[in-house]
């Protein structure tokens, strides 16, 4: 017997409460505006790659380089602003092109040679680690060129001025509220159940506080940092992409059933191709926001991300084996990975102590997916 979704959401729900809690405990300054704030930035660099990840997953394919390429994009980038002086898009759009390319390659190999996902991408994660490491010359580049500041460098430090937070919160929420009411008004229109006004309402008021809860303590740090901004957009499109276009019915179709898929008329090999091709752009993105965070681009830069992002996709209800898979529970598992790394690192928690944990927390999601019903 399954246990419900609401079940899983609830226990989640619980968990992260818990977390925060502990950390708040032991540090009060866990709930700072200032911390609340990184936290955001963080959040938005782990779910931006999560979101990419859930791309692949959902068909039943996993990516295990998404972390190495984190690291050799953002440092390709860097090394064309620092040593090169090229303009911050310039390098940043090459650094995109380049990932494009290498994500649709393997995504080829995996399709069209039908090589396991597996091997190729832990082949990929060797060979862009040793790429980055070469690409940086094993040394530190800063993200910007002669102490200026750039666009590269903005991407976690800018943020939306106060009022201008407040008035895209409400912008958000009436958006949400309208999309809400179509999407009840479709459902009753073809005689499926819908929940009565009440909890509809309370559904949409509750949302809306989060959304403004969330833009007032960033305003009372620096505002809205610009990579959350970021992540709002990357989230939209995924969650378009996947529950409102033919694209996305594809790749849940082919996670339930390939040779099914396959029978049907869908185009498998190039959709799987067009997922690989979405999660490198999604991982040239990111690497650009980790770098920019960090500052510069060292060896360590995209470290485990690959893990986090994994993680983050299972806590938040996807299935390993495909199928099954939502933005909102992403962001909502990445939520829990980014308040956990978080924490330890307010807390000054040794380098092990981190592994250890990341490594309990990735172990328990996959149990969480098999055990709860979700594979």
């Amino acid at each position: 017997m399954k246990t419900s979704p609401f079940l899983r959401d609830f226990a989640l729900g619980i968990a992260l409460v818990l977390i925060c809690a502990f950390f708040a405990w032991m540090n009060p300054a866990f709930l700072s505006a200032r911390n609340l704030s990184i936290l955001m930035i963080d959040l938005a660099i782990t779910a931006v790659l999560a979101i990419g990840m859930l791309l692949v997953i959902l068909p039943g394919h996993i990516d295990l380089s998404v972390g190495s390429g984190v690291g050799l994009i953002g440092g390709l980038a860097a090394v064309l602003v620092f040593e090169h002086q090229l303009p911050a898009p310039a390098a940043m759009g090459i650094g995109l092109l380049l990932a494009l390319i290498l994500w649709t390659g393997m995504g080829a190999l995996i399709v069209v040679e039908r090589i396991p996902a597996f091997i190729i991408t832990l082949g990929g994660l060797l060979i862009f680690k040793g790429a980055h490491w070469l690409v940086i010359h094993n040394s530190t580049i800063p993200v910007v060129a002669g102490g200026d500041t750039n666009l590269y460098a903005a991407l976690t430090t800018w943020s939306l001025p106060p009022s201008l937070g407040l008035l895209l919160a409400a912008a958000v929420t009436l958006a949400l509220v309208g999309s809400r009411l179509r999407s009840r008004k479709r459902r009753q229109a073809h005689g499926f159940d819908v929940d009565d006004f009440e909890i509809f309402f309370l559904k949409a008021f509750v949302a809306g506080q989060g959304i403004f809860l969330f833009v007032i303590v960033a305003n009372l740090y620096r505002g809205l940092p610009l990579s959350v901004l970021i992540l709002g957009a990357v989230a939209t499109a995924a969650h378009l992409l996947t529950k409102h276009t033919p694209f996305g019915r594809y790749l849940y179709a082919i996670g339930g059933n390939e040779e099914a898929a396959f029978v049907s008329g869908i185009p498998v090999q190039t959709v799987l191709i067009g997922a690989f091709a979405a999660l490198g752009g999604v991982v040239a993105l990111t690497g650009f926001l980790q770098t920019a965070y960090a500052g510069a681009s060292t060896t360590t830069v995209g470290n485990l991300m690959e893990l986090d992002a994994i993680a983050a996709c299972v806590i938040g209800g996807a299935s390993l084996k495909g199928g099954r898979g939502t933005v909102a529970g992403v962001l909502f598992g990445a939520l829990i990975m980014a308040a956990l790394l978080n924490g330890m690192t307010l807390l000054a928690v040794s380098p092990e102590i981190k592994f250890i944990a990341r490594g309990f927390v990735l172990t328990l999601a996959v149990w969480m997916d098999v055990r709860l019903g979700r594979a």
